[in-house]
């Protein structure tokens, strides 16, 4: 028979892993000139500082790497915590860099099934001549999220932002172009954050808790007046965040 010591609560795992996917930023690194970075990096962080604070990040130095420029992993991390960022793992580091990271308590992360990329080299392009410039072409990039973002999530998106689901209370949504939510947007929704004052959200149901355009940003106070629980598209207007029904 069971005693009773065997039938309490402190008989119970204290504790169990459970697999799960976090969103976190990656801080991929194209310069070893710290000073560089350090401007770079306050300049964006400023653009969206709520969304930004405190918020875990992994730095990326596979293509550093690959082009011989040394870095130090401990100026590095002091730089991405002086700019409000939590440093919490490396990818892409040669040996001496992982181990210098893990002496920092830094974990170490694979660069398999990354989703940053190397800059790509250039092509053979035709000889320039005043006649007829080369312009490069700009690619950007369309993330599709199909499932719930849920409360503590964040996501990034390097180009427009398309949610064909809900974005729950307390999940940050934040990207470089548009955003689309085809759902009720009850988080917070920051688009156009490296500073492109032509984007723009749009949102079958607004109920956010803050929403944001090129750094100009309203909280849920300031949206009391205005269209909510109804589809609408946010734009800015004169540096004012325009807000409008979709009819």
């Amino acid at each position: 028979m069971p005693t009773d010591a065997q039938n309490t609560p402190h008989n119970a795992p204290a504790l169990e892993f459970k697999s799960s996917t976090f969103s976190v930023p990656v801080l991929v690194l194209s310069s070893d000139d710290f000073v560089i970075i350090e401007q770079q990096l306050q300049k964006k962080t400023q653009l969206a500082p709520d969304f930004f604070k405190n918020s875990p990040v992994v730095f990326d130095v596979q293509w550093l790497n690959k082009h011989n420029l040394a870095l130090d992993i401990k100026t590095l991390a002091a730089i991405i915590r002086k700019a409000g960022l939590l440093p919490i793992g490396i990818r892409g580091g040669n040996d001496a860099q992982n181990k210098h990271a893990l002496e920092l308590g830094i974990p170490v992360y694979s660069v398999h099934n990354s989703l940053a990329t190397e800059p790509k080299k250039a092509e053979a392009a035709p000889q320039k001549t005043a006649e007829s410039p080369v312009v490069p072409a700009t690619k950007v990039e369309t993330t599709l999220i199909t499932h719930p973002v849920r409360s503590g999530q964040r996501l990034y998106a390097e180009g427009d932002l398309i949610i064909l689901a809900q974005v729950s209370a307390g999940a940050e949504i934040l990207a470089e172009g548009n955003i689309h939510v085809y759902g009720s947007l009850r988080g917070r929704a920051l688009a156009g954050v490296q500073g492109n004052t032509g984007a723009r959200i749009f949102c079958s149901q607004l109920a956010a808790e803050l929403i944001s355009i090129a750094g100009i940003y309203k909280i849920s106070e300031d949206m009391r007046d205005v269209v909510r629980d109804k589809p609408v598209q946010i734009y800015l207007q004169e540096h004012a965040l325009i807000i409008k029904e979709i009819t």
